[in-house]
């Protein structure tokens, strides 16, 4: 039976909080979320990765230079990623100091290197995907490093964000937009610059515009406009951010957990997702949702 669209739905920040991942497993054992991207510096990581495995829960590593702390010991204490108070810039912070030409490279590969090993003996395997939180890794400079660890270990998957109809999303506000116009110009640049050495990520890409409160049951239903006849199936990749909301001073990567995460936006993310509409729109369109092994 051959399905027209492979969608793989991501929970992404898996390990981030004991309620995040109990959200993310929620939501796959409904059949709502297909894979996880587990951040190996979230306080509820190893959790995340005995979840997995006790569920049998596809894993990939979403790897994180911008929130938290390092795991590489050496770049704990001084190292050009972290700001004076010893955490990662942030997300604007890390894209200032990169355009500022404060991140050392060699730096930023030690971290992502250190990350990949941490998943895999979290995991005891290595992460068939590989993407980075608050997508820094199609950052300048940062996807060249990006891309000689996905081909030093071997990893097949990325995610190059670029979404379809970004531009005509009014509900968006333009702060806010003007950010994902940023990840889709480094994206764009990123398939430019960095020719696919051996990885590969999904035909399309949704996510940037289905984030927290702006996701409902009509934007999520990725397909093509006309049933075309298609020669090859089509791979989609929807990144979503359902858990239940963070209570701190649980959660987090080493600061504690950021607004987003203790916002109702979570839980309005879990409660879309696991629409039964949402799953009966899928078997009636032919979507099979997979992860990225399953491409």
């Amino acid at each position: 039976e051959s399905f027209p669209v492979k969608l793989i739905v991501t929970g992404d920040d898996f390990g981030y909080c004991p309620r995040r991942n109990q959200g993310i497993v929620d939501c796959f054992l409904a059949g709502a979320v297909s894979n996880v991207s587990l951040l190996v510096n979230g306080s509820a990581a190893a959790d995340a990765a005995e979840l997995a495995r006790r569920y049998n829960i596809p894993i990939g590593l979403h790897a994180n230079l911008s929130e938290g702390s390092p795991v590489c010991e050496v770049l704990k204490t001084n190292s050009s990623l972290l700001n004076q108070d010893g955490f990662f810039h942030g997300k604007m912070g890390f894209r200032t100091a990169l355009s500022k030409g404060l991140l050392n490279m060699s730096e930023v590969k030690q971290e992502l290197k250190a990350q990949v090993e941490l998943f895999h003996e979290l995991t005891g395997h290595l992460p068939p995907h590989m993407d980075g939180h608050q997508h820094v890794h199609v950052l300048p400079e940062v996807r060249h490093i990006f891309a000689e660890v996905l081909e030093e270990y071997g990893i097949k998957y990325t995610r190059v964000p670029i979404e379809p109809g970004l531009h005509k999303c009014d509900w968006i506000p333009p702060s806010l937009m003007e950010f994902y116009l940023g990840v889709e110009e480094d994206s764009f640049n990123t398939v430019d610059v960095v020719p696919s050495s051996g990885y590969r990520w999904p035909d399309i890409y949704i996510g940037l515009t289905t984030m927290g409160k702006n996701m409902s049951f009509m934007s999520k239903a990725p397909s093509p406009t006309e049933p075309t006849p298609q020669s090859r199936t089509i791979t989609i990749e929807l990144m979503v951010h359902p858990g239940y909301p963070s209570v701190p001073p649980v959660g987090g990567c080493g600061e504690g957990p950021d607004d987003f995460s203790q916002s109702w936006e979570r839980l309005h993310e879990l409660q879309t997702l696991t629409n039964p509409e949402l799953q009966s729109h899928y078997k009636t369109r032919s979507i099979q949702l997979c992860s990225f092994k399953d491409l």
